[in-house]
């Protein structure tokens, strides 16, 4: 006889454990356990029958796996933060016996705990850490523009403001951005880091308000993780490209409003270096210093002096010329084919290979940004790709150059045209040497890839669409299109042709319905007697035979269509009818929503349509 099965022991029942239970069996408080399981990535999970998971009860709970809830019992986390709960107690405790000493004995002794496991426990590799900081960037930036409160401390705000500055800093040195984009949110940026695309927001610089209704707190647990993981990050992407991590910060720069300049960038070899000197111990002996460095190569030289003659003439004979060791690849011809050369890429002519063109976009230009342009964003956007970039001292301290500089080559200003009434004649040279543009212009030549034309973006003048550079979905209505010189002079001449061929038909058409109807039946038809029946009416009508055969063409086309389309109905009404009834559901949805698109895409191009030929008329009187 087998063994009887017990209600609740086994399948769902035991997979799944409701959030109550769990709190229980860990022993902590609700807080403490949704700190856990954010730290940890543990989020509740959905049976497929809430009633069997719940041992016969449909009540409304969140339901977790059972082996999550055994591995957070092992968690040192858990143990740090009980050790905290009966800290706060014996705390309490003290300060109110009036125990000051034992007190502040307790206070030096508290019990802190660290994520550096936890970070290593959930990205097992570099790269796996790599394409999870989109989140944490986003976080970071958002906390670093928000003031101080009671719920935010100041420490806090400041440290995300070091790690986003840190960010930018790698970014702009490594030349890694390659997209922006200006949305409401804010702005849109996105690098390419080790063969990772990694996209994150920076809200604009106006006074933020945190609202009374969002729990800080999940927020608060979300950031602690989220600095730790930035901090192995930065400090493994600062290594391979041999900086010194974290970057030192002068506070008198920081204090003058520098932002980003107030860090300064140092290399890991000069460091070593000084250190290493600073280190060395140095002992006078009869009358000589001798340093700790020149007894180690003493050492070693003693120790070589044991190595055999006849090795050291084969090490000679047989081992690699050093003067050949720099030699350039030569390529051979082949021998089964004379013409073709051999021609392979070699490391020193890969490291040769100059950079993208798009890493030195700005390269050859100096700007300068005026009073009314945020300069964290624009400084950070010309700096990535390689351009100089002033601004004045009401933007902050630390600016490169001056305004009266004659290599500036263009100017971001986001101000109404306005022309100084007394201008000198040296102002005037250096203001018709200098190309003014709006803002925007930075930023579609970083998307187009390429220096754009500066007319359209010139001081006052209405911008063109600025439109995202990530990826729209399929058959979006793209304002881009038509503003071209061949799309829309073809676009011309068609309107020009239907409007030639509305007034022809006008004034050669006075009984139009009726012919019009009389052609449409004998093309549908097909019958020949008909069409010529509709000819001759045409032509007692006085139409001429190139209109008419127009119109021929055109009804036969709509009919070819109307066939078509009846037919990839039918089609469509036979597959719907082979899906189940989720599977329609679903379907409707989407023909739903994609219907909802093109017809918003059809008011944007007829609107548009109607703006060009008002236009085009304007032109014309």
């Amino acid at each position: 006889m087998g063994r009887l099965k017990q209600k609740g022991k086994a399948g769902a029942a035991k997979a799944y454990v409701t959030r109550s239970s769990a709190v229980k069996r860990l022993q902590c408080s609700l807080a403490d356990f949704r700190r856990l399981c954010i730290l940890k990535g543990i989020f509740p999970r959905e049976p497929r029958s809430r009633k069997k998971a719940n041992k016969g009860s449909s009540a409304p709970t969140s339901f977790y796996y059972a082996k999550d809830i055994a591995y957070l019992a092992h968690e040192p986390v858990l143990k740090k933060l009980r050790e905290h709960k009966a800290f706060a107690k014996k705390l309490s405790r003290a300060l109110g016996r009036g125990e000051w000493s034992s007190a502040k004995s307790l206070e030096d002794n508290k019990p802190v705990y660290r994520l550096d496991h936890i970070i290593k426990e959930r990205y097992p590799t570099f790269i796996d850490a790599l394409r999870d900081i989109d989140d944490a960037l986003c976080m970071v930036f958002l906390f670093a523009s928000l003031p101080s409160n009671t719920r935010v401390p100041a420490e806090l705000i400041e440290n995300c403001a070091r790690l986003s500055a840190e960010w930018q800093l790698y970014v702009m040195h490594s030349r890694s951005l390659r997209k922006a984009f200006l949305s409401i949110k804010g702005v849109y940026y996105q690098a390419e880091v080790m063969d990772q695309t990694i996209t994150w927001l920076v809200p604009y610089q106006f006074t933020q308000n945190i609202p009374a209704d969002v729990d800080v707190r999940v927020m608060l647990t979300f950031l602690e993780l989220y600095q730790t993981l930035l901090g192995f990050v930065f400090f493994k992407l600062y290594a391979d490209i041999g900086l010194v991590y974290p970057p030192p910060l002068d506070m008198k720069k920081d204090e003058g409003g520098a932002g980003v300049g107030a860090f300064s960038l140092q290399d890991t070899a000069k460091t070593i270096a000084v250190e290493k000197s600073a280190k060395t111990k140095t002992v006078e002996v009869d009358g000589r210093t001798i340093s700790s460095k020149d007894v180690r190569q003493a050492i070693k030289t003693i120790n070589a002096q044991g190595v055999v003659l006849e090795a050291e003439a084969d090490i000679e004979m047989n081992g690699p010329d050093p003067e050949d060791a720099d030699e350039e690849f030569v390529s051979r011809p082949s021998n089964s084919d004379s013409q073709a050369a051999g021609s392979l890429p070699t490391l020193k002519t890969l490291a040769a290979l100059p950079l993208p063109l798009s890493t030195t976009l700005f390269a050859p230009y100096t700007f300068w940004l005026s009073r009314e342009s945020s300069r964290p964003i624009f400084e950070f956007l010309v700096r990535s790709f390689g351009g100089r970039l002033g601004w004045p001292a009401s933007s902050g301290s630390g600016s490169p150059i001056e305004e009266s500089d004659d290599s500036i080559t263009h100017v971001i200003i986001d101000r109404p045209l306005f022309v100084k009434p007394e201008e000198t004649n040296e102002e005037r040279e250096r203001r018709l040497r200098r190309k003014y543009v709006q803002p925007q212009w930075v930023v579609d030549c970083i998307n187009a890839g390429k220096i754009l034309l500066e007319g359209p973006y010139e001081q006052g003048k209405t911008l063109p669409p600025h439109l995202s550079p990530f990826g729209e979905i399929q058959g979006a209505y793209d304002p881009t299109i038509g503003l071209n010189g061949e799309a829309e002079g073809a676009e011309e001449s068609e309107d020009e042709m239907s409007e030639m061929e509305k007034e022809d038909d006008e004034t050669e058409l006075p009984d139009k319905t009726s012919l019009k109807a009389a052609v449409e039946a004998a093309a549908s038809s097909g019958d020949s007697a008909a069409l010529r029946a509709a000819e001759l009416a045409a032509e007692a009508a006085g139409v001429d035979f190139s209109a008419f055969e127009k119109e021929v063409n055109k009804s036969r086309k709509a009919s070819k269509k109307t066939v078509q389309d009846s037919i990839e109905d039918a089609e469509k009404d036979m597959n719907k009818m082979m899906m189940s009834n989720k599977q329609k559901k679903l379907y409707e949805k989407m023909k739903y929503s994609q219907k909802k698109r093109d017809n918003e895409r059809a008011v944007l191009e007829s609107k548009k349509q109607a703006i060009q030929k008002q236009r085009r008329r304007d032109g014309r009187t």
